[in-house]
């Protein structure tokens, strides 16, 4: 159907003959906009998910009739504002995020100019290209089904456009796309599989400036408390052997030696960033006894989290001098890596050397002069530092120190104030007022930041490490035994290392309490948690099988195959699978149009006549009507032209004219019976007459 569109009042106007894509097409692209915008819904400002939903309702009222289009300056005047505004918001930063939205506000105004079917097919590709930008920021198995469905849309939005008034074309688009589906989805599966999964050439960082929830390189009392109302995930941990006691599970990761008034930060060991991506693929195969795999979620450092007493299976991570280990690069995905229990103590190889020590024992110059006479008066009392630290956590243990998420504001002098007079706070605080008074006696001391704890996932098949198990506490250097764990924490609240931090914050009601629709809030609703475990489970098997199927994962799989299958088979695996598809499709073909036939009589006629062209030297061309058909045939047979051009009108009428079943029925019959006279009349052989000039002419019936 050919529709036009009328200029009024200076809108553009689109060119006669220009096919406009349908209401009911264009509600199937405005459906998928939406849906593909939801996985980037919380990092998107709200001015641009606002123009975009303007933008796109002024097109769809503007279908319906109610607005009109705006015209070519209009339309550059609104498309000024709102890169203007970008550009005020970015404010000069380039990362995928800023690009990201960049693109969705193109695709937004996008919207004022799609008029007609070539435009469709224009945002129609690009929507897709959005469904593929959505994987930067979520690879979870819902997010994927998300995109998916929109992609869905897209299609029966295709399909709608190019047949706009066929009656049922909605259903029938969906019945078509799922048969679509279960056709190639086989094929799919196998090319994922087998395809050779070769690194890339080169690497290149995902540069974002997304604040990512987690720990960081510097510690300020009330940080880890305002990080541990986040039930976000930080990692998950997969053992060969039996899990190690929830007391046990201290994940360190990373060591704070300098103080800087109130701040806890590195003062050495910071690392050169180099550009390029972290291998996400560490270790393959079974687990050993003494093992576990680390599957951690995005971190933009490059710092990994391990039990004390580890080694380094897979080859990207790597140990420091100080025990813990690094990613050559920042961790700007998931990535997975393996680390082996030693069961020896190693702590004494990482001791401070010699003209080391006063790294560990620098602090302010001024300042907390209450902590720095008591630790003069404990080194005064003891000469053994075990003695010290062991003074120390007795008396977190039995004064009355309380362990909180509300930590009261310290003044200046905070490690006084949380000491002598407030006695109220979190682990941050407790590990740096530690650590402070141990500094302060001659006791070599830092502070080490990292996870504690860990929740069973669903069969407890492996532990989930959430954002609100961050914790600090203290490593002494301790004549003979080397680094020793202090832990003030386990002194004051026990709970909090034996159970976790939802018990220990049990009487105070303080856990995740502005955190309303996580699901770890409410763990006292069995079936909410059964469900939250289900969907990690899935999601981990999805991260561990899919996304993360990399080279190495591929080859472990292959070498349990038989025959020993390499890059080269996987190859030759490939092109047979490309090429037996193919193959099939075209049988599938040739058998679904050869079933057509058989199941319409009225096509079985057809086919009848055009064999009888080919058989009178017409042979059907791809593409022609009944009545171009008819026509050629008219002329090689001029005897059965009547009949043939009648024929056509008919299988036109029959397949276009909208009859009823029982006029279809009627039509058989009749088209029968012309295809015999037909076949009579193409098989007379044309009389020749020759003219008393001696050229032939051919007469036909009649003269």
């Amino acid at each position: 159907m050919i529709m036009r569109w009328r200029n009024r009042g200076g809108s553009a106007q689109t060119p006669e003959n220009t096919e406009l894509v349908s209401g009911r097409a264009l509600i199937w692209l405005i459906a998928s906009f939406a849906l593909l915008l939801v996985p980037q819904w919380d990092r998107l400002p709200v001015w641009l998910i606002a123009s975009c939903a303007v933008l796109a309702g002024w097109r769809w009222l503007a279908q319906s009739g109610r607005l009109r289009l705006p015209g070519k300056w209009l339309r550059s005047g609104i498309m000024l504002v709102l890169v203007a505004v970008y550009i005020a918001t970015v404010q000069g930063r380039f990362t995928v995020e800023t690009a990201s939205s960049f693109f969705v506000l193109a695709v937004g105004m996008k919207w004022l100019e799609t008029r007609s079917v070539r435009d469709f097919y224009v945002l129609f590709f690009i929507l897709v290209y959005l469904a593929t930008v959505n994987f930067l920021f979520h690879q979870e198995i819902h997010w994927s089904v998300i995109n998916l469905v929109g992609v869905a849309l897209l299609l029966v939005g295709l399909q709608v456009v190019n047949a706009p008034d066929i009656p049922g074309a909605m259903k029938s688009g969906w019945r078509r796309l799922g048969m679509m589906l279960v056709k190639t989805l086989p094929i799919v599966v196998l090319l994922f599989v087998f395809f050779p999964r070769m690194a890339p050439l080169w690497s290149v960082p995902l540069v974002s400036g997304e604040a990512r929830t987690g720990i960081s390189d510097t510690m300020t009392p009330g940080d880890i408390s305002s990080l541990a109302q986040s039930s976000e995930r930080a990692f998950r941990v997969t053992f060969g052997g039996e899990l190690p006691a929830y007391r046990d599970r201290y994940w360190r990761g990373l060591i704070l030696d300098r103080l800087d008034g109130e701040t806890w930060q590195q003062g050495f060991g910071r690392q050169l960033r180099r550009p390029g991506r972290v291998s996400v693929d560490g270790g393959v195969g079974e687990l050993e006894p003494n093992q576990y795999g680390v599957l951690m979620e995005p971190t933009d450092q490059i710092w990994a989290f391990a039990l004390e007493n580890s080694k380094a299976v897979s080859d990207n991570v790597k140990p420091n001098e100080q025990g813990l280990f690094r990613f050559d690069r920042p961790a700007d995905s998931p990535v997975r890596y393996r680390m082996a229990l030693t069961g020896e103590d190693r702590s004494d190889q990482f001791g401070p050397l010699p003209d080391d020590a006063q790294r560990y024992l620098q602090l302010p110059r001024s300042g907390n002069p209450r902590a720095r006479a008591f630790a003069e008066e404990l080194a005064a009392q003891y000469d053994n530092p075990e003695a010290i630290v062991q003074h120390l956590l007795d008396r977190f243990r039995q004064q009355e120190y309380f362990y909180t998420l509300r930590p009261p504001a310290m003044p200046d002098d905070g490690i006084d104030a949380l000491l002598f007079d407030e006695k109220r706070g979190f682990c941050a605080h407790y590990a740096g007022a530690a650590t402070f008074v141990l500094r302060a006696a001659g006791i070599p001391a830092r502070v080490v930041v990292g996870y504690q704890g860990g929740d069973s996932g669903a069969d407890d098949q492996y532990l989930i490490i959430r954002q609100y198990d961050a914790h600090a506490w203290v490593e002494a250097w301790l004549p003979g035994r080397g680094w020793v764990r202090m832990d003030p924490t386990a002194a004051i609240a026990p709970q909090r290392i034996e159970s976790g931090l939802r018990d220990a914050m049990a009487e105070e009601g303080s856990f995740l309490e502005n955190e309303w629709t996580s699901p770890q809030r409410y763990g006292d609703m069995a079936v909410l948690q059964w469900a939250s475990l289900k969907l990690d489970l899935m999601n981990y098997h999805w991260q561990r099988w899919v996304v993360g199927y990399q080279g190495q994962s591929q080859m472990d799989l292959m070498s349990r195959l038989p025959g020993g299958i390499g890059l080269r088979e996987l190859g030759y695996i490939t092109a047979g699978i490309i090429g037996v598809a193919l193959l099939l499709a075209g049988l599938v073909t040739a058998w679904q149009y050869r079933r057509v036939e058989i199941r319409d009589p009225f096509g079985r006629v057809v086919a009848r006549w055009h064999r009888l062209c080919d058989r009178a030297g017409v042979p059907v061309r791809h593409g022609e009507t009944p009545s171009q058909l008819a026509s050629r045939l008219a002329r090689a047979r001029p005897a059965a032209a009547g009949t043939a051009n009648a024929f056509a009108r008919m299988v036109n009428k029959h397949y276009y004219g909208g009859k009823s079943d029982t006029e279809r029925r009627g039509d058989l019959v009749r088209i029968k019976r012309l295809l015999a006279t037909m076949k009579r009349q193409a098989d007379r052989k044309p009389k020749v007459d020759r003219l008393s000039s001696g050229s032939p002419r051919v007469i036909t019936e009649g003269e």
